[in-house]
């Protein structure tokens, strides 16, 4: 499913990151870092309630705003923990979604079909993810120092929010495609690039139907967060199974993070990291005019510890959102 927007901008964004993010090659794009992981909270889950507040908070000084109409979020923690407790400290309506690491540009897209539709007059949507908190809940603790493969995508810590409005400024919003849910065999949870791959090349090529759109309409193709092994089987599986080569085409989950330098494996992964990069770095490049048309493609595993248990497969799935430079 495919929607046209017409009177949608992303008038304002905020991005406030933890240490890895700080130390990788995009740190001054970012609004806010912070250099250690507690971001003097007592835990990791409270931490993380912070960030969504404080995200919140900048885009809406930004926006010159004191309350949005309505919040659109969702995290990686069970029942959207972090983001219920952070709207609770807002005084605006909320709608909690769940899409893993492609719950940012879901967030966009019905953010857009409130605006388009003249149902509220601003929307915040906004996501986050902390590695900690990630990591204990869907492998194990972090102090247990387990060893992982080479595949292994490493959580983003961060959140990011995004304010909505039909005033023509910042970046349009100009479709938005609602993935379908596509399960890739694979029951490696080391492996999410090999798991949401598939369900990324699915959305890309149902957008350019539905839009009747070729792939070179767009200047950059970024997907969100496959890592440097997805990216590549990707690329692979586009070519094989639509016959599309992917030409100018990046990953947000191999940009934000200084690989060689950082134990962070495969690249990023978690709901921070597409709208992390693509509301600091992407956005700048594209008010500066060096980028016009950016297809974003976030990418979600849906895995749920209690079925990978029961030695079930990891279904995934992908929405797109096609951005403009006013």
């Amino acid at each position: 499913m495919t929607i046209k927007y017409n009177n949608v901008y992303i008038n304002e964004t905020s991005t406030i990151t933890g240490p890895y993010e700080a130390n990788g090659p995009l740190k001054k794009y970012f609004d806010k870092t912070y250099n250690d992981l507690y971001f003097n909270e007592k835990t990791w889950e409270q931490a993380e309630i912070k960030l969504i507040n404080e995200s919140i908070n900048l885009v809406k000084d930004k926006g010159l705003i004191k309350d949005a109409d309505l919040l659109i979020g969702g995290d990686l923690l069970n029942q959207i923990t972090a983001s219920n407790y952070a709207a609770a400290k807002e005084n605006s309506s909320f709608a909690g979604i769940y899409a893993a690491c492609s719950t940012s540009t879901l967030g966009l897209i019905l953010g857009a079909n409130f605006i388009e539709n003249k149902l509220a007059k601003n929307v915040i949507t906004f996501t986050s993810s902390h590695n900690n908190g990630a990591e204990k809940q869907y492998r194990y603790p972090v102090e247990y120092g387990g060893p992982k493969p080479k595949t292994t995508t490493f959580t983003s810590t961060g959140a990011a929010s995004a304010l909505l409005s039909r005033q023509k400024k910042g970046i349009k919003i100009e479709s938005g495609t609602i993935g379908k849910v596509v399960d890739s065999k694979t029951t490696n949870v080391f492996h999410m690039g090999a798991v949401m791959a598939k369900a990324a090349a699915n959305t890309i090529n149902k957008h350019l139907v539905d839009t009747e759109r070729t792939i070179d309409y767009y200047d950059l193709v970024l997907t969100g967060d496959l890592g440097i092994y997805g990216k590549e089987i990707l690329k692979e599986y586009m070519k094989e199974k639509y016959n599309i080569i992917l030409k100018n085409y990046n990953d947000t989950g191999t940009m934000i993070f200084s690989i060689e330098n950082e134990p962070v494996y495969a690249g990023a992964s978690g709901p921070a990291c597409a709208p992390l990069v693509t509301y600091s770095y992407i956005f700048d490049q594209m008010k500066k005019g060096k980028l016009k048309k950016v297809l974003l493609v976030a990418t979600g595993a849906l895995m749920s510890p209690t079925m990978t248990n029961q030695k079930l497969t990891i279904p995934a799935v992908a929405h797109a959102v096609s951005l403009e430079a006013v």
